[in-house]
């Protein structure tokens, strides 16, 4: 703890602070100090423990993602209210747990937009890496349905997917641009030079010349 109190650097904290992340350490340095540690699972949980934002960021660097519980993944994806945190226990963490589909089904349809956002980012993943028996017109419906009034996060996340279904699934790729098109979510975000806006129907098209090499 001390060695990441000396890292925090007041700039840094401005920077995260407006993405709602309330810690000072760079990433970089995060990520040295975690290849330094390597894999310690006990330390991990003490970090986490602390509820400091820079020592979870740490502590999931640094843990063994298949030796935490359905409930622990649980319990910690509800108390990691900051936005990376969030991001780097789904994406780190979670989505190599044994509990990865369990957890995608009871977060979906949780009441919790933030919790239910973890749960459709989970979902984009099996959208893309293994959509067997995923229902991708009823995922679709629901993006139609709700994604426009959909808080923030999680209506981040429902776009995430509803791309996803389009560069991934040809079959559903014109319906995907359509709800795109028609709801206007992220339409007018802004996006910095040479990176691709979040605004569905512009990713889908160019992910998909990207990859047909047009």
């Amino acid at each position: 703890m001390a060695e990441l109190a000396a890292l925090d650097d007041p700039k840094a904290r401005a920077v995260n602070e407006k993405h709602g992340d309330d810690h000072g350490v760079n990433l970089g340095k995060l990520r040295a100090l975690a290849k330094r540690l390597k894999t310690q699972q006990e330390l991990a949980v003490e970090l986490w423990a602390t509820g400091d934002t820079a020592a979870r960021l740490l502590a999931l660097l640094i843990c063994r993602p298949k030796a935490f519980g359905r409930d622990e993944l649980d319990a910690m994806l509800r108390e990691a209210r900051a936005p990376k945190v969030h991001d780097w226990l789904v994406n780190y963490v979670v989505k190599k747990s044994a509990h990865a589909e369990e957890l995608r089904l009871s977060w979906s349809a949780d009441p919790d937009p933030v919790v239910a956002s973890a749960g459709w980012a989970l979902t984009t993943e099996r959208v893309a890496k293994k959509p067997e028996s995923l229902d991708l017109s009823g995922l679709l419906d629901v993006i139609e349905a709700q994604m426009k009034d959909a808080p923030d996060r999680l209506q981040w996340a429902m776009n995430h997917c509803l791309a996803q279904i389009g560069i991934e699934h040809p079959k559903h790729r014109a319906r995907a641009i359509g709800i795109g098109e028609r709801l206007e979510v992220l339409k007018d975000y802004p996006t910095s030079p040479g990176c691709t806006s979040p605004f569905a129907p512009v990713w889908i098209a160019e992910l998909v010349r990207r990859r047909e090499g047009a």
